[in-house]
């Protein structure tokens, strides 16, 4: 009973990160950043505050959580 839910819980959090990760910009948008002085502005200073800073939070958070609960899953108990 609890493999099912841990599995109904892992199934869910698998649908969660693609969609995080879907939602989030592209980091290869080629020399942006630094060099542009976007690192100076407003947008660079508060980032993690931003949409995007929330994004990146949650999907390293969900990550973890997937690989916790990827070796629970695996454990033959």
């Amino acid at each position: 009973m609890l493999r099912t839910i841990a599995t109904v819980i892992f199934i869910a959090l698998c649908v969660a990160l693609v969609i995080l990760v879907m939602l989030q910009e592209s980091k290869t948008s080629g020399l942006t950043g630094t060099v542009s002085g976007m690192a100076d502005s407003y947008w660079g200073k508060n980032k993690g505050r931003s949409m995007e800073g929330k994004l990146v939070k949650w999907t390293t958070i969900l990550a973890v959580v997937f690989f916790v609960l990827t070796l629970v899953l695996n454990m033959n108990w």
